[in-house]
């Protein structure tokens, strides 16, 4: 099914490299509609990617920028500009990308550039953020969304979802719950951005013309245990 596009939607580039779940809810919300963007290219740097798949069946160009190809970091983030850049975006957007972006490319997209992170920031930064919130006795879990800076999950807050951490949940039952909550929260706030509610205000976030003190907390819309 081809992306839903009009005249007033936004340009975007998501970059992805693996399964694409968060891809498929941003194509899904984008061909439906609700979603005022047009997906403009997804770009991996993993050739076997799922997520290419996925952007194929809904018509998106799906290309890749490997790292193997290129000597170091810097001359792969340059070579992955370019890429980018031909698509003219007004967002690109980071879906499960698996790569630490430096600085020189964070500072081009400043602004325009978002990330979906599977943890209440600022806690829990990095990787295996399941494992180590059992691990930590938490009681609240979920996702944020915030524009990318040059500090790793480190820039502003836009919006959470918090869950229920349940006496019985263990990684991938607990993942799996985060990523239903991700898969709606993710969206809403590209929609922000598509539709000029949320902008980035040297390191603050405007929202509906207000700078936010925290992040907006969207509510979490789960099964009962």
């Amino acid at each position: 099914m081809p992306t839903h596009t009009t005249h007033s939607d936004l340009p975007m580039v998501v970059l992805v490299s693996g399964e694409g779940t968060n891809l498929q809810a941003i194509l899904d919300n984008s061909a439906n509609g609700s979603l005022p963007v047009t997906v403009a290219a997804v770009i991996s740097d993993r050739s076997q990617a799922r997520a290419l798949a996925r952007a194929h069946a809904a018509d998106v160009a799906a290309e890749t920028c490997l790292p193997a190809e290129y000597p170091d970091r810097q001359q792969y983030d340059a070579a992955l500009i370019r890429l980018i850049d031909r698509h003219s975006p007004g967002l690109v957007v980071l879906a499960g990308f698996m790569r630490i972006l430096s600085d020189h490319f964070v500072r081009h997209y400043r602004g325009r550039l978002l990330n979906i992170h599977p943890s209440l920031l600022p806690k829990y930064r990095g990787l295996h953020t399941h494992r180590h919130v059992l691990a930590g006795g938490e009681r609240e879990h979920g996702c944020s969304v915030h524009f990318v800076t040059e500090t790793l999950d480190g820039g502003p807050l836009i919006a959470q979802t918090k869950v229920i951490v349940r006496p019985d949940d263990t990684e991938v039952v607990l993942r799996a719950r985060v990523q239903r909550q991700e898969h709606r929260l993710y969206p809403e706030v590209i929609g922000w951005f598509a539709r000029g509610r949320v902008q980035l205000d040297g390191e603050h976030v405007v929202f509906d013309g207000r700078r936010l003190q925290a992040p907006v907390m969207l509510p979490a819309q789960e099964q009962p245990a």
